[in-house]
């Protein structure tokens, strides 16, 4: 009779755990649908990172890209830009921190600081003013360099006045901070990811 009602209680456990063995995996495969659907999109993912092809882009040249839905210039500096950028003091600046993705936080706006890997002749940013998020007008400002009858490099953003020079750091205008370098590396000589 002992034998029985041992046989029962481990009859029973055994159901016990069982039931809840199946009870758990099919909560699991319930949720598995629900949870998978808040990773992001195809087209989200796809646009975490864009390829950019710096060849075509020629000296003094300027290009817009959208990344994440946001604009970014990618410019091709000529020699008297970069030479610009270079003679500026830190201490004139309004923003004295790099703001770039790329290097460590809190790094000094210093033209160097700027760029990535040494290249300085490109010169890779958010295309939006840091005041109001408007979009900056390239070639123009007090802080872009004339060279012949045209001005090159800086930007002007005409909404409020806020003017970058030849590295987008803010000089003039009431916005507070230099435009922001996105996260990008070379991937070649003429070419880079952005992201």
């Amino acid at each position: 009779m002992a034998d029985t009602a041992h046989d029962n209680v481990n009859r029973r456990d055994f159901l016990m755990v069982a039931t809840g063995a199946v009870a758990g995996v099919g909560g699991a495969l319930v949720l598995w649908p629900l949870i998978t659907q808040m990773n992001p999109d195809a087209a989200v993912l796809a646009m975490a990172s864009i390829e950019v092809d710096l060849a075509p882009i020629v000296e003094g040249q300027e290009v817009i890209l959208k990344w994440r839905g946001n604009p970014v210039f990618v410019r091709h500096r000529t020699k008297p830009e970069i030479d610009a950028a270079k003679a500026v003091k830190l201490e004139e600046l309004k923003d004295p921190i790099a703001r770039n993705e790329n290097g460590k936080d809190g790094e000094a706006a210093s033209d160097e600081n700027r760029v990535v890997g040494g290249k300085e002749n490109f010169l890779v940013m958010m295309a939006v003013c840091t005041h109001l998020g408007c979009v900056p007008l390239g070639n123009s400002g007090e802080f872009a360099v004339v060279q012949g009858n045209a001005k090159t490099g800086g930007w002007f953003c005409p909404c409020h006045g806020s003017q970058y020079d030849t590295a987008g750091r803010i000089r003039k205008g009431p916005a507070p901070e230099n435009l922001p370098v996105p996260p990008y590396k070379y991937l070649s000589d003429t070419k880079i990811q952005i992201g």
